[in-house]
């Protein structure tokens, strides 16, 4: 698997390589938000590890740029997991396009299913229904005056 992690902070590059180590992976790291485009056409990572908060380009304008770029057809999909500082950050992970998140401070474990919600397909939502299922609708109904 390789990993493309973009951050400027060191410890959070030395957190996720620690996880996810292996004889398998390798790792890109970016410490600038701005070279991630060039690096994935250069090398499509199998996921991108984001700091939110990293330099003059953070982490949701580089998932956006990403899914832009996936979009126009200019780029493959790279999934995207996104290192926030905060529960509250959660809505800009979203908002951006990321597949999962995971809120700092960063253990092992987290950084591990962080990858695998990201790597995993997310469900159809409507998989469960069936054509047969009667719609809903909202009727008015009907009410006398005192």
């Amino acid at each position: 698997m390789h990993v493309l992690v973009a951050t400027d902070a060191q410890w959070v590059v030395d957190e996720i390589v620690a996880a996810l180590s292996g004889p398998e992976t390798s790792f890109t790291v970016c410490r600038n938000g701005r070279d991630v485009t060039d690096v994935v056409m250069a090398r499509t990572p199998d996921i991108a590890i984001l700091d939110l908060q990293s330099g003059s380009m953070g982490g949701m304008a580089v998932a956006m740029n990403l899914r832009h770029d996936e979009s126009s057809g200019a780029m493959p999909r790279v999934p995207i997991l996104m290192v926030l500082d905060r529960q509250a950050d959660v809505f800009l992970a979203r908002r951006s396009g990321a597949d999962s998140w995971i809120v700092k401070p960063l253990d092992a474990l987290s950084i591990k299913r962080g990858v695998a919600c990201a790597l995993t397909p997310a469900l159809d939502d409507t998989a469960d229904e069936t054509d047969d299922a009667p719609a809903e609708t909202v009727e008015e109904e009907q009410v006398t005056a005192g």
